[in-house]
């Protein structure tokens, strides 16, 4: 009888519960512990109990310091004396000024042409001195890397690196941690980063969880690259979803979102400007796009089969008081 050929080992993941669990210790003291919000009205208007994670109020104004700080404070002493560089369309680009100051050093930010003002001057207030380039038709990797690598810096990007991923993780790690078991996670996607280190977190803790990544739906890369089993690039997407405006899934990101997300849900710049009115009316809460499309895709039924007890980040509230007008103006 022919021996079976043993079946080869699965391959190792990128980023694992306890690299989550290492960065947690990593940025504690750092990092804000954001609170987990209730609602009320929100739980009657879904049909589900809704345990919000605030990363709006996470220092810099989004969940971008977890990852960024988590990378920086892992660099050698050598790479950190000779500074760091980043590209990022306003939240990592904060992120990685904040993590390059508070560890001593300098950062060089590649930021778009048209990122909102407070976002570029939140960065450069940190210390940053800022690059910028035309999003519609720069390549922001290949600029990034050639300026990290002209000035011998450091390049953190925004979520192609498992440090980076693995400190985005911490939110459903502390979510998780204050609400006991929950049964779905919804998070929202650009990227990827975020919703790779929470689903990594999130099933590491509850292997049953249902993971759901929220996108604009004029930017549904990842739902794309998810139902062919690929990475699908699409036109640089147009939405009022800044952070979430990426045009093809991250290369790491994918292949950790592949095996651990569930679904994508997708919701239009109008629910989003309405679950930015019902965070500040109802909830007495600020968030930017990006940071409320998850909610969104609640508000707006978009989410199959809601199950009893879910967890929603609200991954930022880096907007000023004009653009919030403007967006949220009936």
């Amino acid at each position: 009888m022919t021996p079976m050929t043993p079946m080869p080992p699965a391959p190792t993941p990128p980023v694992t519960l306890d690299d989550v669990r290492a960065a947690a210790e990593r940025i504690k003291g750092v990092a804000h512990r954001t609170p987990v919000l209730r609602s009320r009205t929100l739980d009657a208007l879904v049909g589900a109990e809704v345990h919000l994670k605030c990363e709006n109020v996470q220092r810099v104004g989004a969940f971008k310091f977890r990852g960024a700080y988590n990378a920086a404070s892992r660099l050698s002493p050598d790479q950190l004396a000779a500074g760091i560089a980043a590209y990022s369309s306003g939240n990592h680009a904060q992120a990685v000024a904040l993590a390059a100051r508070e560890l001593g050093t300098t950062a060089v930010i590649l930021m778009p042409e048209d990122t909102p003002a407070s976002k570029r001057e939140a960065a450069a207030g940190y210390g940053a001195e800022i690059v910028t380039y035309d999003r519609y038709t720069g390549d922001r990797v290949a600029i990034g890397e050639a300026l990290a690598a002209e000035r011998g810096l450091a390049l953190i990007p925004p979520y192609e690196h498992p440090h980076v991923i693995a400190g985005q993780g911490t939110a459903a790690l502390e979510l998780i941690e204050e609400t006991g078991p929950l049964d779905a996670l919804v998070v929202p996607v650009g990227g990827g980063g975020l919703i790779a280190g929470s689903a990594t977190a999130a099933k590491g803790l509850l292997p049953g969880i249902r993971v759901v990544g929220v996108e604009p739906a004029a930017g549904d890369d990842t739902k794309r690259s998810l139902a062919a089993g690929e990475r699908v690039q699409i036109p640089v997407p147009r939405t009022i979803a800044d952070g979430q405006a990426a045009d093809i899934p991250g290369e790491l990101t994918f292949s950790v979102n592949r095996r651990l997300v569930d679904s994508i849900a997708l919701v239009t710049d109008d629910e989003i400007r309405d679950a930015m009115r019902f965070a500040f009316e109802r909830l007495k809460t600020v968030l930017e796009p990006s940071g409320a499309s998850a909610l969104a895709a609640l508000l707006a039924g978009r989410v199959d089969r809601l199950p009893r007890r879910v967890g929603v980040i609200l991954s930022g509230g880096n907007i000023d008081t004009r653009r919030f007008a403007e967006l949220c103006a009936p």
